[in-house]
């Protein structure tokens, strides 16, 4: 579902950038976790997007063989630095700002002389996460296992979000430290806004407010 997914997203209309990521264990430990895959997506229109997921050879190959299947649509609030050599988030011009909810992707390729010391100092970097009252999931992805990585992160506000990324001893230690080793060879930081959540995870849609069946449910 990974390498042969590429021959259904070439000539997709409206997508403009795609990326397919395996998962890693909890703790963001770099083992493959076999049981959790991630399609992210940049659309030129909401409509495309839609059409896709309703239409696609690929969506009905997922549904098949997926137990839970969880989508989000976003707004770029913020997006600095490349992946593959650009930054494909355009920011958004349409935001809501009764929306307090926040998703955070950041993405690096690891230098190859730094992977040991980078994976050694994760456990630390992620001290009191899943602790957070106001993380509502979080998953480390990657394209390439153990060298490519990125984090997926789901918040109830950007204050939540704010408190864990900069005030959290461990994890500010972790900005610390890539600023002065300097462990990235490319990197990106962003953030969003969830406007719409279709689907289930671990049995319910974490984004409840956003579902646009929620009337049904």
């Amino acid at each position: 579902m990974m390498q042969f997914a590429h021959r259904y997203l070439k000539n997709v209309e409206g997508l403009e950038f795609y990326k397919l990521w395996g998962s890693g264990k909890a703790n963001f430990n770099p083992a493959p976790d076999w049981n959790v895959y991630a399609l992210l997506q940049v659309w030129k229109s909401e409509h495309d997007a839609t059409h896709f997921f309703q239409t696609s050879p690929l969506m009905k190959k997922y549904h098949k063989k997926s137990v839970e299947l969880w989508r989000l649509f976003l707004k770029n609030r913020i997006s600095r630095g490349e992946w593959s050599g650009r930054n494909p988030f355009e920011l958004s011009k349409n935001l809501d700002e009764s929306n307090p909810y926040v998703v955070a992707i950041t993405r690096a390729t690891i230098k190859t002389k730094l992977l040991y010391t980078f994976w050694k100092y994760v456990p630390v970097s992620q001290g009191g996460l899943y602790d957070n009252p106001g993380l509502l999931y979080t998953k480390g992805f990657g394209e390439v296992p153990i060298k490519h990585m990125a984090t997926f992160s789901v918040w109830e506000s950007q204050k939540d979000l704010d408190a864990f990324a900069y005030q959290n001893k461990p994890h500010a230690g972790a900005i610390r430290k890539t600023r002065s080793l300097k462990w990235y060879s490319e990197e990106l930081f962003s953030r969003f806004q969830p406007f719409r959540s279709e689907g289930r995870w671990n049995g319910k849609n974490p984004l409840p407010d956003l579902d646009p069946n929620k009337s049904e449910v």
